[in-house]
């Protein structure tokens, strides 16, 4: 468990952010660390301080921080009463001082859109760009979860110990089953068979089984007597046919190695999970971006 580390939640005093909150306190809970709830306010750009009003008691934008970041605090005692809390106010822009904060963390906790994102967007520009560019995994909370039901991960051929690592450590603490999935594609091979002459779809089928059973043999080595299940289930959208797996899931684990030119590209499945699925959803990056092949 991460009990040398912390857990931090953005709080903004929205709505979506509540969800959040709760979740991030019991992750906190459960893996017996610290939780940081830190608030952005959007105002560095009022050259002025930001003080109250002449006879208006409580009033100014600095006092409406505070108040948010106070509100938040009760909100996680009240949900997990004694819980080690520690509170940041800044200001500026939430994704760079949260990703600032994400070094070392065990996980970052976001809602799916701030208080001031349009209500017709299932994912806000925040929480989409801390699951591309945060230096820990980015859980992006939304109502839905299902509380009981399976941690799902999505594994692929290219980089799944990872996510496999964190989603057995959410199954471990919630004590859920663990419900690991490959998307197999229509005539699919793998990158290395395809330059190895004229690789079959047995070949193929192989290597499929080969990656699960090393999967399998890891979660259940990681977390003895882990409600393991094992589908790979062929569809032609690897985020459709993941997500029809993850109907009853309490959250999706996915993994991104996506090696855009930018370093905040993510992969395109796990921005189409981000965007549709209705439970939580945490995406683990690699620690270290690699360079650009010249």
């Amino acid at each position: 468990m991460d009990t040398a580390e912390e857990i931090i939640v953005g709080y903004d005093g929205s709505a979506v952010a509540v969800p959040a909150m709760h979740w991030a306190a019991r992750q906190a809970a459960q893996r017996n660390c610290v939780l940081h709830l830190v608030h952005s306010s959007l105002w560095p750009a009022i050259p002025r301080e930001p003080g109250p009003m002449p006879g208006v008691q409580g009033s100014g934008l600095r006092r409406a921080a505070e108040d948010i970041l106070t509100d938040g605090l009760a909100q996680v005692h009240g949900t997990v009463p004694g819980l080690a809390v520690k509170t940041t106010l800044v200001y500026g822009w939430p994704a760079e001082h949260l990703r600032t904060l994400s070094s070392g963390a065990a996980l970052l906790v976001v809602g799916t859109r701030g208080a001031g994102g349009f209500t017709g967007l299932l994912i806000g520009s925040v929480s989409l760009e801390l699951a591309a560019t945060a230096d820990c995994p980015v859980a992006v909370i939304r109502g839905g979860e299902h509380s009981g039901g399976p941690v799902v991960v999505g594994v692929n051929v290219d980089d799944w110990e990872l996510p496999l690592r964190h989603a057995c450590t959410l199954a471990a603490l919630a004590g859920a089953a663990l419900r690991v999935v490959h998307v197999r594609k229509t005539q699919w091979i793998p990158r290395h068979l395809q330059n190895a002459g004229t690789p079959t779809q047995d070949q193929a089928d192989l290597h499929v089984q080969a990656l699960l059973d090393s999967a399998a043999r890891n979660a259940q080595e990681s977390v003895p007597g882990l409600d393991l299940q094992i589908r790979s289930p062929i569809g032609t959208s690897i985020p459709g046919t993941l997500l029809a797996e993850a109907q009853d899931a309490s959250i999706i684990v996915v993994g991104t190695n996506a090696r855009g030119l930018i370093r905040g590209t993510l992969g395109s499945a796990a921005h189409a999970v981000l965007h549709h699925a209705s439970c939580p959803v945490l995406v683990v990056r690699r620690p270290s971006w690699p360079s650009w092949p010249s």
